[in-house]
This record gives structure tokens, sequence and C-alpha cells, in this order.
């Protein structure tokens, strides 16, 4: 399989709206992200979403007049590749390094124990 193209700030930002749609109109879209973001303009998520759809990383049904949009790639194959090439671009490729970081920038009491608990539940199997 191909390497999805790597998506910007912006673009990954409108990925985060896109994906819990699967399928949308850039209106949509925009109507969407309207809630976080009053200040958006509906030209601004077009073009982007065009943009995008120019680079693979959405697909784009042409066959209604209103152009349906859908990730190319999924949430967790995207964030498995952004985080294969942070690992070797940051950390050398040493997964313990890039987690002895996260772990020492701050995680809640909840998240440390979810983590202990992954970790437990790891070495029982």
């Amino acid at each position: 399989m191909n390497t999805p193209p790597k998506p910007t700030p912006a673009e990954l930002d409108l990925l985060q709206f896109i994906w819990p749609l699967g399928a949308a109109t850039a209106k949509q879209v925009h109507e969407s992200m309207l809630q976080e973001r009053p200040d958006i303009a509906y030209g601004t998520v077009l073009r982007l979403m065009q943009i995008m759809h120019g680079k693979g990383l959405l697909i784009r049904d042409e066959s209604q007049r209103s152009h349906i949009y859908a990730p190319a790639v999924g949430k967790e194959a995207m964030q498995t590749n952004m985080l294969q090439d942070l690992l070797q671009r940051a950390f050398s490729g040493s997964a313990k390094a890039l987690v002895l970081t996260a772990l020492r920038s701050g995680i809640s009491k909840k998240e440390r124990e979810e983590i202990e608990k992954l970790l437990k539940d790891g070495d029982q199997q």
C-alpha cells in the first residue's frame, strides 16, 4: 500500500471534522466546523477540500450536483503513519524514547491508570 501524503496542520484539522462524518459535502463539513470555529468561511473549507482531493487525502464522488468528499485514509491509519514518521525523524526509531518523552510531558492520573492497566493486561497475555 502506498504511504498516504502527510497533511498540513490545516488539512489535519479538517480531517478531524470529516472523519466522524464519513462522507460529506463541503457545506456539511463547513456547518460542522462552524460549531467550533464560527469565523471560518465556506470558501476556505471548499478550497481546502479541493486541494486535499488533489493531494489524495480525500476522495470525491462527482455523480451528484454537490460533490461528496470522504477521507482517502482512515483516522487510525493516518495516525499510525504520522506516528511512524515522528518516531523515525524525532526519536531515531526508538519507541521507548517516544513513550518516555510523552510520559514526562505530563499525563493525568486517569491516563496513568489506563496505561498501567494496558501494560498489566499485556503482561498476562
